[in-house]
């Protein structure tokens, strides 16, 4: 890409309640992909920061859509990660007067989609083609006509 600007956009999902580790398993299968190509990845992964992950990606590509005019099945995944929020400091109680703590985790996902570098590169077209010409038909050959059955003969019924 020389001399090309990639329109590039994200989108952001902060406080998320699952753990960043977790989220980034997601991320990585699609990573790299096309839109289309993730959608479908994250549509069949079992794992619950799939459903969140899948929001990310439509509003980004959503906001690519709407700001740069892009089309939506032609953008690619540049970037997606997934880093640390806040945790939520719970208390649990134990045997014996005693406390365990449990750790609510939060994350932060990301999602950049931009242009692919194939559509980039692709001039944009001025205005329709007119359409071809059309050729005639090539004519049948005797050897190509299909040959007819001859008609079955009549039985004559015996009265």
């Amino acid at each position: 890409m020389t001399g090309a600007t990639v329109m590039q956009s994200r989108a952001e999902a902060r406080y998320v309640r699952v753990s960043a580790r977790k989220a980034r398993i997601v991320l990585d299968h699609i990573r790299g992909r096309s839109v289309p190509e993730a959608r479908t990845i994250l549509a069949f992964t079992t794992r619950a920061a799939a459903e969140d992950v899948a929001k990310v990606l439509g509003s980004a590509v959503a906001n690519a859509e709407s700001t740069h005019a892009l089309d939506g099945d032609e953008l690619v995944v540049v970037a997606a990660y997934a880093d640390e929020g806040p945790t939520l400091k719970r208390w649990r109680a134990r045997a014996r007067g005693r406390v365990n703590r449990i750790r609510k985790r939060t994350c932060h996902i990301t999602v950049v989609v931009a242009e692919s570098p194939k559509v980039a590169e692709r001039p944009k077209r001025k205005a329709a083609r007119p359409a071809a010409k059309e050729a005639p038909a090539p004519a049948a050959s005797a050897a190509e006509k299909p040959k007819r059955k001859a008609p079955a003969k009549k039985r004559e019924v015996a009265v």
